[in-house]
């Protein structure tokens, strides 16, 4: 079982433990609750009321309940960029998708952390705070926890955590940066595709800036300000300029690459116990790699 570890300095003088862990600590709601009931909270070993006022140099702990995930364990290599005791950053590889599901109960990144764990002695329930599709590659969040699960998808949904891709394009673009701001949704309930929409759409922006410019395709790179489904595949095909190999929006190019050449290259975020700022970055796979090489002859 994990545990978050302070020492009584004499800062803390004349605080309670609850107050001294609101201090030091960045935990949710509902996981100080968890602490409560769960008597989760030690001084010096012995499981204390928060009410009860440390002296200088206790050792006031926080455990963590022990909890796992139980999916099969399989022999996928999993591309570590970042990790601690709370948050592991990975390099997804394409053509895996991040959770099993009813159509793909094996196979998955989930699958390989299994794996992981088993070889490095690790024992936690796998939270993923970001997803990206199949066929896309790069950067996803592993929360070893549910608190920092909890305190990623805030900052997600605060628009705290800058999201930055590396996409070819079909096309030549012609401006060098602009920004694309239409809603996005489904046409029907049965369609797989998203649409701009001019009605009932949920609002997106996209920040598009050129970075290379070849004969009939483009690089960018694309920053997100909002995370709908597919947002960046829709809104560049929206302009004219599908991502290059997305068979779903139309960017077909089977002599460059067979998947969409869309790549989760950048993530800043602030960890969830240190506040500290984490700037994560995923090198281009080698299938991108192959498909800039072609162009550029």
């Amino acid at each position: 079982m994990g545990k978050y570890n302070h020492t009584v300095t004499d800062s803390d003088i004349g605080l309670s433990i609850n107050q001294i862990i609101k201090a030091n600590f960045k935990f949710s709601s509902r996981f100080k609750t968890k602490m409560k009931f769960q008597k989760l909270v030690d001084l010096n070993g012995t499981p204390t009321p928060g009410f009860i006022t440390p002296e200088v140099g206790d050792e006031i702990s926080i455990r963590l309940p022990e909890e796992t995930s139980n999916f099969p364990a399989e022999d996928i290599p999993i591309d570590v960029l970042y990790e601690d005791d709370d948050l592991m950053f990975i390099n997804k590889q394409p053509g895996l998708i991040v959770h099993p599901t009813k159509g793909h109960p094996f196979h998955t990144i989930a699958n390989g952390l299994m794996k992981y764990m088993l070889n490095n002695g690790q024992k936690y329930k796998i939270r993923f705070a970001n997803r990206i599709d199949m066929d896309t590659s790069g950067i996803v969040i592993v929360a070893k926890n549910a608190n920092s699960q909890n305190d990623i998808s805030l900052q997600m949904r605060e628009n705290l955590v800058h999201k930055q891709y590396m996409a070819i394009v079909n096309g030549v673009i012609r401006d060098d940066e602009f920004t694309i701001d239409k809603p996005i949704g489904r046409p029907n309930e049965e369609s797989i595709q998203r649409k701009v929409l001019s009605e009932g759409g949920k609002d997106a922006i996209t920040d598009v800036k050129v970075l290379e410019r070849f004969y009939n395709n483009t690089l960018v790179e694309v920053t997100l300000h909002t995370g709908r489904t597919h947002q960046i595949r829709v809104h560049l095909a929206h302009i004219g300029h599908p991502i290059t190999g997305d068979h779903l929006y139309e960017g077909d190019a089977p002599a460059l690459i067979d998947r969409q050449a869309l790549h989760a290259a950048k993530m800043i975020v602030n960890h969830p116990m240190t506040g500290e700022k984490l700037e994560i970055e995923a090198p281009l796979p080698n299938d991108m790699k192959k498909c800039l090489a072609i162009l550029r002859k």
